[in-house]
């Protein structure tokens, strides 16, 4: 078991009330959420008040690039969450280590080869997903910054994803916390007084990662002994076996999320057919959305942390308990939301932007967002029991299904053979949340999850 210095960091979530651990674990990552929202919010709302629909339309759609370019990063993120909190649930400190040294190894590794790419392939990657012509060269801008500091994203993913592992919420808060006060301000400053545009925001938002990151590892540095890794040169070691098992897991999860951000894209370019106004109201609405799944995503994080050392502690029931917990937190927290939504639509959109052609559209993007929200408690408390427990395979089939079977299938249904425009469109990517949603939902309810075996 941890060692008494070790527990500083460690939170053993195998003991006392399902629901106190829940809500005292999902908590900070609520608030790490909110503060991560709140500054891709910032950049979307300085931009638009300062720069206009030109500036929301490029970072709509070069957020979007860069968010796939960093699929791989949360991939093998999730994938070291999971294993750690299984091997917090079984003990094995030792094994913990050589997981901490592996997986930061591979993400550097992969961070510098992202970098390449982005750097490389952002011309091409944009005139893909047909960027309206007026916000072309700010998407550029956008792409090429985010493109540069990109390892800092990869870097605070794997911090970020280690404390989570080991049931510590408050510190990854707190990183974040520093990360979003600085974007605040250099996002202001950048975009408004020095006139920098998209490129400003994108300027503002990597400095905060990199000011955020290199002080998470300064701290861990400092607490290494706590935090169960000294640092030392032959500690960042890729160990095979854990390799392996990153591989195993993290692969399928990044495919996964890699499908979801190509539906995305593709679904950015249909959108963008209908011009400036739609591209710019779509990117709004991506951001509303965000707000309640950031809500119900928090307490998905509690979970898959919370089920992988349950069941690697051979506490079977304990896991059921949190799931169920979960879904009713999730609820909650969803009927909030769509009761303001439903109630002041142009309002929420009215933060963003005044842009009259804009608003115009927020009814129609509200009306959307509104239909997949129920969608939400089940997806987020469900699909992370599958993480949890290390199916990765399942969670795979179910984003490819999302991703590129139903997100993009129904999309095309809805606008070209029922010829809905621009609204069939945006009911096929709100739909295709259902698909994520239910076949976790009768997974889990089918109980034949209990015969798998642990990574562990």
């Amino acid at each position: 078991m941890a060692s008494t210095n070790e527990k500083s960091m460690v939170t053993d979530l195998t003991q006392g009330s399902v629901f106190s651990n829940l809500v005292r674990l999902a908590l900070p990552f609520m608030l790490s959420n909110l503060l991560q929202m709140l500054y891709s919010m910032i950049d979307m709302i300085v931009v638009g008040q300062y720069v206009g629909s030109t500036g929301l339309s490029a970072v709509t759609v070069s957020s979007q690039v860069i968010m796939l370019m960093t699929t791989i990063a949360t991939g093998f993120a999730s994938a070291g969450q999971v294993l750690i909190s299984q091997q917090v649930g079984a003990g094995d400190s030792a094994g913990r280590q050589r997981t901490i040294g592996t997986l930061f190894s591979t993400l550097l590794l992969m961070a510098a080869l992202m970098t390449v790419v982005g750097l490389s392939l952002y011309g091409p990657m944009l005139r893909l997903l047909q960027v309206p012509e007026e916000s072309f060269p700010q998407a550029a801008d956008y792409m090429l910054v985010c493109s540069g500091g990109i390892v800092f994203t990869y870097g605070y993913n794997s911090i970020s994803a280690i404390l989570r592992g080991m049931g510590d919420g408050k510190r990854p808060l707190v990183f974040i916390g520093i990360a979003s006060l600085v974007n605040v301000v250099l996002d202001i400053l950048f975009v408004g007084p020095m006139g920098l545009q998209a490129a400003g925001a994108a300027w503002a938002t990597i400095i905060a990662q990199a000011i955020s990151f290199l002080i998470s590892i300064a701290y861990l540095y400092k607490e290494r002994e706590a935090f169960g890794f000294d640092f030392k040169l032959g500690s960042f070691r890729i160990h095979k076996n854990i390799l392996t098992i990153l591989l195993r897991l993290g692969l399928p999860a990044a495919l996964q999320h890699s499908a979801i951000s190509i539906s995305m894209l593709f679904i950015n370019g249909f959108v963008n057919v209908y011009g400036l106004a739609a591209s710019a109201a779509f990117g709004v609405g991506r951001r509303v959305e965000m707000i309640p799944h950031t809500m119900t995503n928090s307490v998905s994080m509690a979970v898959s942390t919370m089920v992988g050392q349950n069941m690697a502690a051979g506490e079977v029931k304990r896991s059921k308990r949190t799931v169920w917990y979960a879904f009713g937190v999730n609820m909650s927290v969803t009927l909030i939301g769509f009761v303001c939504f439903a109630l002041w639509p142009r309002g929420v959109f009215a933060i963003f932007t005044q842009d009259e052609s804009v608003l115009e559209l927020s009814g129609l993007l509200m009306t959307t967002i509104l239909i997949g929200m129920p969608a939400f408690p089940i997806m987020q408390a469900f699909n992370p029991f599958i993480q949890g427990i290390g199916n990765a395979r399942l969670s795979l089939i179910i984003g490819l299904m999302d991703g590129v079977v139903a997100r993009i299938g129904l999309c095309l249904l809805f606008e070209r053979v029922l010829g809905m425009g621009l609204f069939g469109v945006l009911l096929g990517y709100t739909l295709a949340t259902y698909v994520t949603a239910i076949p976790a939902m009768v997974y889990f309810l089918s109980g034949v999850w209990k015969k798998r075996k642990l990574l562990v």
